[in-house]
């Protein structure tokens, strides 16, 4: 039977792009609404800054997330035409520096040299990227498929607060928004935790314990203030 292994370092690029999202969704609404809240105003207006609060977060997140990982897919592909260069170039030092490498990772120099000769035979790019500079086709950047995420799971995160604050009675809204979007947090802090092989508890503890401090300074702003938004 063929032995197959499951690495979780495939789902980093969309994995951290979705998490991010989803808390930053429960976070930045849940703490509008109270804020908004305890500031006075009344349910139709805390019912539109929160959905305000997921239209614009959900933008803010994509256009963001874009434009940081359009960054590094820029940088990669710098790196790439740098890397195309010197092996169009100078193929014997190229084959050399792999060489080095390898054998700086524990390989003897003839061994080493044979690698770095068969690797670059077939794909000598790929062997440069990967082993010079880290980059793997694995994690290579993709800007799409990171704003998508990060936007979609925002506006799954943030319609949580957002139902919660056009279906239940303003006497009792606050305790809540604050419970569930506690109880949320947990599951996604531990989800995440567990997708990628951390301690699911201390995933949950750390988000619930930042989302709670971000809600709590929030309201108090607007208890604070008393004025609507």
């Amino acid at each position: 039977m063929p032995h197959k292994e499951i690495h979780r370092s495939e789902r980093i690029g969309w994995l951290r792009a979705a998490v991010l999202g989803a808390n930053d969704g429960i976070v930045s609404t849940a703490s509008l609404i109270l804020g908004v809240a305890a500031a006075g105003a009344t349910s139709s207006g805390v019912a539109v800054a929160g959905l305000a609060g997921l239209v614009a977060g959900a933008m803010s997140m994509a256009a963001g997330e874009y434009v940081s990982v359009s960054s590094q897919a820029d940088t990669e592909e710098a790196d790439m035409a740098i890397e195309r260069k010197e092996l169009a170039t100078d193929d014997v030092a190229e084959h050399e520096e792999l060489a080095k490498i390898y054998v700086s990772r524990g390989l003897d120099p003839d061994l080493a040299r044979q690698v770095a000769v068969q690797l670059m035979a077939h794909d000598a790019l790929g062997a440069h990227m990967r082993d010079e500079l880290g980059i793997s086709e694995v994690q290579r950047a993709r800007p799409v498929l990171a704003a998508f995420s990060s936007a979609g799971s925002f506006a799954v995160g943030a319609a949580v607060p957002l139902v919660i604050a056009l279906l239940v009675p303003a006497g009792v809204l606050a305790a809540v928004v604050v419970g569930t979007s506690l109880v949320c947090l947990a599951g996604l802090g531990a989800l995440a935790a567990g997708a990628g092989g951390a301690k699911p508890v201390a995933g949950a503890l750390r988000v619930t314990f930042w989302g709670a401090l971000a809600m709590a300074l929030t309201y108090g702003v607007g208890a604070l203030f008393g004025t609507s938004v």
